[in-house]
């Protein structure tokens, strides 16, 4: 089977999958945004389609005053006797916690919270019934390691003491613990390096679930590390999990960039795909220990089949129509909660501005949809009559509250007018303003390149007229103390509090 790579294009890093039957089921962090844990099923590990979010309700997922790459980290999903578990750590409100369900596609359970500090944690069930829990840790000597406990999923007590189980390999940041028991054996994988260019998965195995760990001879068994981005390689390759598809196959997914330019990249880590075979000493090869590729061949049949022999896969085009639509589609999100009164659907989207905006750590009227491709354009009709020069609305590029380019429509000497607003940190830039009819529906295009974003507005019957470009540079992560998240296509609403605009159509084409 040929398919290519990312799985999962633009802001879909940290993944998890588990198997059940013939369904494999995924999922992401998502920190700052709602809803959280995007979660996907597949039948093939290639063809991924979405299921919404585990976390949809307030009661699961406080947001309220995150920090920028605060919120959720690094889910693990796992299926035991019947039920799933999702275990992730809300690192703004509350720490540690698992939520189950009968059913994947929910609804899943209010949080059991572990009153244990770290993160990424991970769960194993043994053989006799005991639940182990693993996570980040601080020693005694506040070295960083893998620490292990017995815990009860279903108070969240926890049942023994938390002991340094692995060290890892010498880098910096160990983190992304699993543990798999395989040929007798435990097996604990993690991620070292740090999540930058450094990044690396490594392996270890014990006869006992408590260790000793003998760390692989071929550490690091997934890395990027030493490859030229330059050369058009991905980059930043780990946090891992592992995957058996029944059949004896093995599967590794995990996340990785893609450069726009040397190093520099602004669409996130996402989720990418290798084969796994094992060697005779029952240590793991990972893509046939040949760096990983944009185009791979892996075991196992398709759904479907492309003419050129590649495994159909999700392009992820998105065509909206806010005036008959029912519901949003799950590839939008909010920033932090949502105050649900400021989004209407009904003859169209209706955003109304709020207190909060695009640069503040509360909830602006923000409807976005993750960058998953350096080229596409972006486009939605909107009805706006600004009432004031604070009042504003439009289409963003938006990264952080700090790093985010904005098409504007508002009022400048008394007209209606548009301009491209720049913000990279404690730069502003405003382009001169493009004064628009008074009425008529108004059509708002972002065309994006692989180093460059360009804006248009057209008035209704004229033509589109170009507000300026933005360079992908200067939003991109390498240029904001490396945050964890991606670029966002977004439709917003703020400034003058109560103020409207209505959405009536949004497209997403690569």
């Amino acid at each position: 089977m040929k398919y290519r790579n990312p799985l999962l294009p633009g802001f879909y890093p940290d993944p998890s999958v588990c198997r059940v039957g013939e369904d494999y089921y995924l999922v992401n962090s998502s920190f700052e945004f709602f809803p959280g844990v995007p979660l996907w099923h597949s039948r093939d590990m290639v063809n991924w389609e979405s299921l919404g979010y585990v976390l949809t309700r307030r009661s699961q997922l406080e947001l309220d005053g995150a920090r920028v790459s605060g919120g959720i980290f690094a889910p693990t999903i796992r299926f035991h006797n019947g039920k799933y578990y999702m275990i992730t750590t809300n690192v703004t409100h509350g720490g540690n916690f698992v939520v189950t369900a009968d059913d994947p596609k929910g609804p899943w359970s209010d949080p059991v919270w572990i009153d244990q500090g770290g993160i990424d944690p991970s769960l194993f069930w043994d053989e006799d019934g005991k639940v182990y829990m693993q996570r980040t840790h601080m020693d005694d000597q506040g070295v960083q390691c893998i620490g292990q406990f017995e815990v009860d999923l279903e108070t969240g007590k926890v049942l023994s003491e938390v002991r340094p189980i692995w060290y890892g390999t010498g880098g910096k940041c160990p983190e992304g613990p699993h543990i798999y028991k395989i040929f007798g054996k435990y097996y604990l994988m993690i991620a070292e390096g740090g999540t930058e260019y450094g990044h690396m998965e490594t392996i270890a195995r014990s006869d006992s679930i408590w260790g000793p760990f003998e760390s692989c001879p071929r550490n690091p068994i997934l890395t990027h590390r030493n490859l030229n981005p330059r050369n058009g390689e991905a980059q930043a390759l780990g946090h891992a999990d592992l995957v058996e598809d029944g059949k004896g196959n093995w599967w590794m997914v995990f996340h990785g960039i893609r450069p726009s330019q040397f190093m520099l990249h602004h669409m996130g880590r996402e989720t990418m795909l290798a084969p796994v075979t094992w060697d005779e000493d029952g240590w793991p090869v990972v893509g046939e220990g040949e760096p990983i590729q944009w185009e791979m061949e892996g075991p196992g049949t398709p759904e479907q089949t492309l003419p050129d022999g590649f495994a159909v896969q999700n392009t992820f085009t998105q065509e909206e129509d806010f005036t008959t639509a029912k519901e949003l589609s799950p590839l939008w999100s909010y920033l932090r909660n949502p105050y649900e009164e400021n989004y209407q659907l009904g003859q169209g989207l209706t955003l109304t501005a709020g207190k909060d905006d695009l640069e503040s750590l509360g909830s602006p009227t923000f409807l976005g949809r993750r960058q998953q491709h350096f080229d596409a354009t972006v486009k939605t009709v909107m009805e706006f009559d600004p009432k004031s020069e604070q009042a504003e609305a439009g289409l963003t590029v938006f990264h952080t509250k700090d790093h985010h380019y904005d098409l504007v429509v508002t009022r400048r000497e008394g007209k209606r007018a548009a301009f491209l607003r720049r913000r990279s940190a404690d730069m502003l830039v405003e382009s001169q303003p493009v004064f628009l009819p008074e009425e008529g529906k108004l059509t708002l295009t972002i065309q994006a390149g692989r180093l460059a974003f360009e804006f248009f507005v057209q008035a209704e019957g004229g033509e589109p007229q170009s507000l300026g470009t933005a360079s992908t540079q200067l939003i991109s992560t390498e240029c904001m103390i490396c945050t964890f998240t991606g670029c966002f296509f977004g439709m917003y609403c703020q400034g003058e509090p109560g103020a409207q605009a209505t959405f009536e159509q949004f497209s997403y084409r690569p």
